[in-house]
């Protein structure tokens, strides 16, 4: 079962907007949000790996891949 890990939408531009438009900006979606209850016999990570990725389930990770700004820094 895959989940979509981010979603997108239009914001609205008014026609005396001094800004430039931006024509779509991303969100992350968590996969908790599409599951309701936790189902029986779900895989599990190994308690190393759970650790490492914050979850035991492989259904629920949800990678963070972290935007640098402008100036270099995190």
């Amino acid at each position: 079962m895959k989940f979509p890990q981010q979603g997108e939408f239009a914001p609205f531009v008014g026609p005396f907007d001094p800004c430039p438009p931006v024509l779509c900006k991303t969100y992350v979606l968590p996969p908790n949000l599409f599951l309701s209850f936790q189902p029986p016999g779900l895989p599990q990570f190994s308690p190393e790996e759970a650790l490492t990725r914050g979850t035991l389930w492989p259904l629920l990770f949800s990678p963070y891949q972290p935007k640098r700004n402008q100036g270099g820094g995190e």
